[in-house]
């Protein structure tokens, strides 16, 4: 059974611009390792924290939409959270229907006979 999931994570203030990229393609990397395909990607760029995380007071935020049937991403949280160039994240499972609005769940349609 297929489930979207929205990834966000915040990068470090002190990772190179030229870096952030390695780092965006290293998370696609640990979800395609666990089955997951990534259906996009959102770069936001640099932002002002709503509150200082180890003395920053900017990151850069990215989100992704994650369609698996893995349930959590177990791995790829495990790996975030020791990761240092990573100061947030948050995974969350979308609800089906939200999923099917944004035209992630196409695959898992059942055809029609016709």
């Amino acid at each position: 059974m297929l489930r979207a999931y929205e990834l966000m994570i915040i990068i470090d203030s002190d990772v190179a611009p030229d870096d952030v990229d390695a780092v965006i393609s290293n998370v696609a990397g640990l979800v395609a390792g666990e089955g997951g395909t990534v259906a996009s990607i959102d770069n936001w760029g640099r932002r002002k924290l709503a509150y200082k995380i180890n003395h920053k007071t900017e990151g850069t935020y990215v989100v992704w939409e994650i369609v698996t049937s893995t349930a959590g991403l177990p791995d790829t949280e495990r790996r975030l959270r020791l990761a240092d160039d990573i100061v947030r994240h948050k995974l969350f499972r979308l609800p089906d229907a939200e999923a099917e609005r944004r035209g992630l769940l196409e695959e898992a349609k059942p055809a029609v006979a016709g």
